[in-house]
């Protein structure tokens, strides 16, 4: 059986990691508190263009820095799965790899230029500096 979550950011928006296992220099973290590694893709704007970029493979019961700096936007977007029946998804889409790194600019043809389309969750940082966001079961 296959679980889709679509998160509300309020629901799942936390703003202090646990234990301590973020990284200080980075500005947006991700923690998995689920029990199986979990894939990471974030999108986001820059300003100019929309940008999807993934994936960071972040341990159970571990955080890892996902952009560093102060952010510059107040909604950023993520989309993870845990490689079994876990997948945290929204329904803003964006561009992915199917399994390999990636950088995508822009946020229309997906299959044109030779990526898959995967629905995101919004994370509203309120425009703080700096943000972790939790996956759980």
């Amino acid at each position: 059986m296959r679980r889709t979550v679509l998160i509300p950011s309020l629901v799942l928006a936390v703003t202090l990691a646990f234990g301590g296992a973020s990284p200080a220099s980075a500005a947006f973290n991700v923690c998995n508190k689920s029990s199986l590694p979990a894939r990471v893709a974030l999108g986001h704007f820059d300003g100019t263009n929309w940008t999807s970029e993934g994936w960071w493979t972040i341990q159970p019961k571990a955080c890892a820095g996902i952009l560093t700096g102060p952010l510059q936007g107040r909604f950023y977007y993520l989309y993870a799965s845990d490689g079994g029946a876990g997948v945290w998804e929204g329904k803003t889409r964006f561009c992915v790899a199917p399994d390999a790194r990636f950088k995508s600019v822009g946020r229309t043809d997906c299959s044109k230029r030779g990526f898959d389309r995967r629905g995101f969750f919004e994370v509203d940082t309120g425009k703080k500096p700096d943000w972790t966001q939790t996956l759980s079961n």
